[in-house]
């Protein structure tokens, strides 16, 4: 166990210094052009190099990247190029509103896919059509149109909840619920749907093994063969499933703010993408990417804790 744990430790640690390089070497490969962009159209070429040197981007690229690590570690991602801003204030500003519909889309997704997944490979008949349509329909079907139709639906139509904008917690929590739920449900709709039908394949697969039949034959109850042998066996593929869906779900997030003008990670990295922002762009990703390795992370501790054949891998 402990073993497994060092491994994904060093696992995560590489992704993400493979991840945050690739980035920086993307955004700094053309410093004329960040300068340029910073002072705007009517630089001169002596005032765009004297930008360039101010910045610090006329030193080697991988000394530009381990000043960078080493203030990250720290605490100190920078400020914005062009506000001036520091990144780790518009990433605290920032990062709760995202957080706020991603953390209960994915806990919802978690249940859900569980409980529809479970429920269509057991029940068959009904249930098990519209868990396969839910993933065909759910896969196909982008979450901004899904997110548009919403709008148009809840928001504009029969005004139920707020087509736009986002209420912090502490303000109001009611508001804040009512501003959550459309974009929310948005980005549910298409990981509930690959999750539910990972965990009915997963379930059918492990309730045809052998030692199912065992325990049936021996006269256990089907609930417990169900709820404390099978799902505990199937609950591997599906979490890894769940766990991958945190991805989707921020790379989702992106479009969503966008569609309803949430103040979020994802309109942030929009926003500083377009003018070549580019601590304020290595702040997003590197939050993004820990996000990412720490779902993943508790993921693989719960997969072993519930199946101990996945501790010996």
């Amino acid at each position: 166990m402990l073993f497994n744990l060092l491994k994904n430790l060093v696992r995560s640690l590489g992704v993400f210094l493979v991840t945050t390089f690739i980035t920086f070497s993307m955004m700094f490969g053309n410093p004329t052009g960040i300068a340029s962009s910073v002072l705007g159209i009517g630089a001169t070429p002596e005032s765009v190099q004297a930008k360039v040197v101010q910045l610090g981007l006329d030193r080697p690229l991988l000394v530009q990247y381990g000043d960078w690590l080493v203030s990250a570690l720290t605490g100190d991602l920078g400020r914005s190029f062009y506000s001036g801003q520091s990144v780790v204030a518009a990433l605290s500003q920032r990062v709760p509103v995202t957080l706020s519909v991603i953390v209960p889309a994915l806990i919802l997704t978690a249940l859900l896919s569980v409980l529809l997944g479970v429920g269509a490979a057991v029940k068959g008949g009904a249930l098990d059509r519209i868990v396969q349509f839910i993933s065909v329909a759910g896969t196909a079907v982008p979450n901004f149109i899904i997110a548009i139709a919403l709008v148009f639906t809840f928001a504009i139509s029969l005004r139920v909840f707020p087509a736009t904008g986002f209420t912090p917690f502490a303000t109001n929590p009611g508001l804040w619920v009512a501003s959550i739920i459309l974009p929310m449900v948005s980005l549910l709709v298409g990981a509930v749907a690959g999750g539910a039908q990972q965990f009915r394949t997963a379930m059918l697969d492990t309730l045809g093994n052998d030692y199912i039949r065992t325990l049936r034959a021996r006269g256990m109850k089907e609930g417990p063969i169900i709820f404390q042998h099978a799902l505990r066996n199937a609950a591997a593929p599906g979490l890894t499933v769940v766990s991958l869906t945190t991805l989707s779900l921020l790379g989702g997030a992106v479009f969503i703010e966008q569609v309803f003008a949430l103040p979020g990670l994802g309109q942030l990295a929009t926003e500083a993408s377009k003018i070549s922002d580019v601590p304020m762009v290595m702040g997003t990703v590197l939050v993004t990417v820990l996000i990412v390795l720490v779902i993943n992370f508790t993921a693989d501790l719960l997969i072993q804790a519930l199946n101990p054949k996945a501790r010996k891998r």
